[in-house]
């Protein structure tokens, strides 16, 4: 007797959406690493010319070069803000990803089990119908033996 499990085709199609999921989450990881590599990039960009337009406004610096300073550090601050809200969007849509992945994961966990108990059904069947062979094989062995 030859065991098959009945949800063998969910099973395969709940595994490979698993995988999908999988992928599109650790794209989304990637993405996330990216865009929060470049925030940190203008935040260290920032702190740089800050602290370089304090050394010159120690040192007595033009007009025209602060000026310079105030712009590219009021552009610096546009860029991180809209960085931000990249950042933010990157790590929502991450999050989001990876709570389908759990739910897939979920899924097929669900389905491994039913597996599982199917299979011990199985073989649970196998071996009581084995003990009734048994059992109708020594009776009549038993059977020949008295009537002899």
């Amino acid at each position: 007797m030859k065991y098959a499990f009945k949800f063998d085709k969910i099973l395969s199609l709940k595994e490979r959406e698993k995988e999908e999921a999988l992928l599109a989450y650790q794209d989304s990881i990637g993405k996330f690493e990216k865009v929060a590599k470049k925030l940190y990039e203008l935040l260290r960009q920032k702190e740089k010319l800050q602290t370089t337009r304090s050394e010159k406004l120690k040192q007595g610096t033009p007009v025209n070069e602060i000026r310079f300073y105030e712009k590219y550090l009021e552009s610096l601050e546009k860029k991180i803000e809209k960085q931000q809200i990249m950042v933010n969007n990157a790590r929502n849509r991450m999050q989001h990803l990876q709570k389908q992945l759990m739910e897939k994961n979920i899924e097929v966990k669900k389905f491994e089990k039913l597996r599982e108990k199917d299979v011990r059904k199985f073989f649970d069947q196998l071996r009581a119908e084995e003990n009734k062979r048994m059992d109708d094989a020594a009776l009549q062995t038993y059977l020949h033996r008295e009537i002899r």
